[in-house]
């Protein structure tokens, strides 16, 4: 390869919520982390030499994208996902969070009922709670390791809850799931049905792997385009989450003001600069080396796969579709969810992310980022192995 995916890179002391934090949220103090979804590799030279150019520049004022911007906005889609926008349909915000929970006072009101599928992105729940939002969740169905949308159970949760919004996570985090374009239209065509708006988080669109194909949800039928805000960023494919940039695709103009007066309410106007500069370098310039990272990701996985079904069988592992993301089913060791955490941190000497926080379905698994070097994510799966063996 171009591009050297095995270097470890030294990431303490840089105020790192990964590396940097582990007594401060509780965990021993030397624990192994592979917990928050941000990677373990250097971004591309394109990015480091836009950013090193920005700041010689030494103003950073408040800063708009140009024309330009746009049309880098426009062909990335286009030549990634065969998604041909209106590059002026984009609304800029710091992160997809922000972005969701913005959305959410723009076409729901307080009291109004959000459905989401869980396990998925704990943030999902929070920002409808925290928004005072009713929360309706209906359960993915576990098929040994593969899960599918229950949608009997989506369109009765709907009906009996006058549902307002769905918030869809597109690739699915935790469980991997790349959406197929089928699934899509009958989440869809329920939601137009029952007049529920989509609010689509696709900021692992670009992880994908073999045979499977993201779908952008506005693209799955005409109809659905007005009914849908189509979340992106280029924080998860170009590890620059850091720098806060999220591109918003909203389509429908009456949809797209309202979400730009909740936006000035909260006093959000201009974007960060260097997010800006980074995005566009990316987007730009950046597809090789995601193309490479995205063979290394898939070698890891299948490293994963193999790892666990030779040495830790106990464990149900299915791997992912898309994201970077390893899904490990733990229900077998018999712990509770406060003993598996504890089990992992100070058995283990692993940081992971607890299955329970992504909801009910999530008992009894540990999220794990494999977006590291390998010898880190091997080192990590012998420290499991080591442990569990004790366990006996």
């Amino acid at each position: 390869m171009k591009y050297d995916f095995d270097k470890i890179h030294n990431r303490l002391n840089t105020n790192s919520l990964k590396y940097d934090f582990a007594t401060e949220r509780g965990m021993p103090k030397g624990v192994m982390p592979l917990w928050v979804a941000d990677m373990d590799f250097k971004v591309p030279e394109s990015i480091e030499n836009a950013l090193k150019k920005r700041c010689e520049h030494g103003i950073f004022g408040y800063t708009d994208p140009k024309e330009d911007y746009y049309e880098t906005l426009y062909n990335w889609f286009l030549s990634r996902h065969g998604w041909s926008t209106n590059p002026h349909n984009f609304t800029f915000t710091c992160t997809i969070v922000f972005a969701i929970c913005t959305l959410l006072r723009a076409v729901t009101n307080v009291g109004d009922a959000v459905i989401i599928t869980q396990p998925v992105y704990y943030p999902f729940s929070e920002s409808v709670t925290s928004n005072k939002r009713k929360l309706i969740i209906s359960e993915l169905v576990n098929n040994n390791g593969y899960y599918t949308v229950d949608f009997a159970d989506f369109e009765k949760k709907i009906t009996e809850n006058n549902v307002k919004a769905f918030i869809l996570c597109n690739p699915h985090n935790p469980v991997g799931r790349v959406w197929t374009k089928e699934e899509l239209a009958r989440l869809g065509d329920i939601c137009i049905k029952h007049g529920v708006f989509v609010i689509s988080d696709e900021i692992h669109s670009d992880f994908v792997y073999g045979k499977n194909k993201h779908t952008v949800f506005e693209t799955v039928k005409k109809e659905f385009a007005d009914i849908c805000a189509v979340c992106t960023a280029p924080s998860k494919t170009f590890n620059i989450a850091g720098l806060h940039i999220s591109n918003i695709y909203i389509h429908n103009a009456e949809i797209r003001r309202k979400f730009a007066d909740e936006l000035f309410a909260q006093g959000y106007s201009q974007p960060n600069v260097m997010g800006l500069t980074a995005c566009q370098a990316a987007y730009a310039y950046g597809a090789e080396w995601l193309d490479e990272l995205l063979v290394y990701l898939q070698g890891n996985m299948k490293f994963l796969d193999g790892y666990i079904k030779s040495n830790l069988p106990q464990i149900g592992f299915t791997s992912p579709e898309g994201t970077y993301l390893a899904w490990l089913d733990m229900r077998s060791l018999g712990l509770s969810d406060k003993e598996l955490k504890s089990f992992m941190a100070n058995k283990a000497g692993l940081w992971l992310d607890d299955g329970f926080i992504f909801g009910k379905g999530g008992s009894g698994f540990q999220r794990i980022n494999a977006a590291c070097p390998r010898s880190v994510l091997a080192a990590a799966m012998d420290k499991l192995s080591n442990a569990i063996a004790a366990l006996k």
